[in-house]
């Protein structure tokens, strides 16, 4: 006897930005999918990859919302590790196999978990871990791995703003981190546990927030799908940021209607005083019309253009 199919999802235009609470279990694609199909949206991507194991906070791009990914993808994050001493993983963390399993050192103190967080704080060099999404030949390094490739993860420059122990219960270590893009919280727990001599692996990792979501309203997608079914579809729609939600930490420019048309039409426009290298153009309304390079001549260059910032085109869907 056949299963019953689900129906088909009838997708839908639209625009903007939603801020998940990514579940432990699910990849970031996985996710995505689960949420696209929640809402129906006809384009979608996340900004910045959270492991199975990880929850915490995904921005979702919908729509027009996607060409502001790549800004959001390079913003700084934060994170609340724990962390296990005594034990190595293939993954470093606890959806891994255990490689080596070591003894605690006897009488560790606090100063000497300070020593080992000190070098992994500042401008680092960190090597990725192999079980990781970056790319070689054109392959995430995770497929490789688990063919049982030898693999030489690549060596990588990262930013470490913060990095701090909260609390130790025996061999657990509550971290918070607060860094740069490309970062890897399991690669800090890898390393600061060969810096003790005894391994440490990561059990449970959260991302608190993403620039310029600081303090995020984050939804989870039992709640998600708890709304649409006793509230609707407007309802899903109304957790939604607007696309400048994402650009508040750039400076932005206010375009008169002739200005705002040629910039519609892919022209430079001159503005008297340049805000910075890029900026965001916006019309009178302080609606986005475009991310824009910005010259020292004053010059406004298109570098991703909204599609509503066509002459006559309608604004955002949903």
């Amino acid at each position: 006897m056949k299963k019953p199919q689900r129906p088909r999802t009838v997708f839908r235009p639209l625009d903007g930005l939603l801020l998940l609470d990514k579940p432990a279990g699910l990849s970031s694609n996985q996710a995505l999918q689960q949420v696209r199909h929640l809402f129906r949206a006809a384009k979608g991507g996340h900004t910045g990859s959270l492991d199975p194991l990880a929850t915490g906070l995904l921005p979702i791009c919908f729509g027009e919302a996607t060409k502001i990914a790549g800004l959001l993808l390079g913003a700084r994050k934060a994170y609340h590790a724990t962390a296990v001493l005594g034990a190595t993983t293939d993954t470093d963390d606890a959806d891994g196999a255990v490689l080596r399993e070591r003894p605690v050192p006897v009488g560790m103190s606090e100063s000497d978990i300070e020593a080992a967080l000190a070098p992994l704080r500042g401008r680092i060099q960190q090597r990725a871990p192999v079980y990781s999404a970056l790319k070689q030949g054109g392959e995430p390094l995770y497929a490789r791995a688990r063919r049982g490739e030898a693999i030489e993860a690549p060596i990588r420059e990262v930013q470490v703003d913060t990095l701090k122990l909260l609390e130790r219960d025996g061999p657990r270590l509550s971290l918070h981190v607060e860094c740069g893009s490309g970062t890897y919280i399991r690669s800090l727990v890898r390393d600061m546990g060969e810096a003790l001599g005894c391994g440490a692996h990561v059990v449970t990792l959260r991302r608190l927030w993403v620039d310029p979501f600081r303090q995020p309203r984050m939804f989870r997608l039992d709640a998600l799908r708890a709304l649409r079914e006793t509230e609707g579809e407007a309802a899903l729609d109304a957790c939604l940021l607007p696309i400048e939600a994402g650009l508040m930490d750039f400076p932005s420019v206010t375009l008169d209607a002739d200005a705002a048309r040629g910039l519609g039409h892919g022209q430079p426009q001159r503005v008297e005083a340049a805000p910075a290298e890029t900026a965001v153009a916006c019309d009178a309304q302080g609606r986005a019309l475009a991310i824009v390079t910005v010259d020292d001549q004053g010059w406004l260059r298109p570098r991703r253009l909204f599609a509503w910032a066509a002459p006559g085109a309608a604004g955002p869907a949903g």
